[in-house]
């Protein structure tokens, strides 16, 4: 799920370079959402190019905050 990846990544070092293709859909959802800043790979270009997360947002940092607030 993009909202337990963005946790994970908020304990990574950044830039963080992402591979794995779930990861990426992660990610790009992440950036469609305004979470994080990222440079994504682009589609139907041959290679596998990794995803590099930039930085969590302001509104990301938000969303995390809220999401500690919440009980599971």
């Amino acid at each position: 799920m993009p909202m337990d990846f963005l946790k994970k990544v908020e304990h990574e070092t950044l830039p963080l370079a992402v591979t794995d293709p779930r990861d990426i859909r992660n990610v790009a959802v992440l950036v469609a959402a305004g979470l994080v800043e990222a440079i994504l790979p682009q589609e139907g270009v041959p290679g596998d190019l990794p995803a590099v997360v930039l930085r969590i947002t302001p509104l990301g940092r938000d969303e995390l905050e809220r999401l500690l607030e919440t009980p599971q």
